[in-house]
């Protein structure tokens, strides 16, 4: 903060104060503040297991929706959240009446059974899903 001494405006000696506030410091500490949020949103994106995707020709994107991932040991992620399979019904039940957008993507490794997928997208259509969707990464 700068102070300084103007002139009274009456031919004074100069008693009147002047305050100034400097906003260099505060647009710094916004800015990176900023920063932080975006790094920390970004990888807040990521959230559950890491798995092999199917690969598959034609694939879409689909930015909305609950995501459910089955890793390689038959673990089951509904939100990134673990939820054991007797569980499952009322986990997605939950997260489908919580979500604005009743769709329900399907993470599944590559090693995963169709069984358990056949399993998943019956309990996601069961908990009210209007769509459900396979996750995939797309082939060169």
């Amino acid at each position: 903060m700068a102070l300084g001494r103007l002139p009274d405006g009456d031919g004074g000696d100069g008693e009147g104060i002047v305050a100034e506030i400097n906003i260099t410091p505060l647009t710094d500490i916004f800015l990176v503040l900023l920063i932080i949020f975006m790094i920390t949103s970004s990888a807040m994106v990521e959230s559950g297991p890491k798995v092999d995707l199917p690969e598959a020709g034609v694939t879409s994107s689909e930015t909305k929706g609950i995501v459910v991932t089955v890793d390689q040991q038959d673990g089951i992620f509904v939100n990134g959240t673990q939820t054991p399979r007797e569980q499952l019904a009322a986990g997605l039940r939950q997260a489908v009446e919580a979500s604005d957008v009743k769709r329900v993507v399907l993470q599944g490794d590559k090693g995963v059974q169709l069984g358990d997928v056949v399993y998943i997208l019956d309990e996601a259509r069961a908990a009210g899903a209007s769509e459900v969707a396979i996750a995939a990464t797309r082939r060169e």
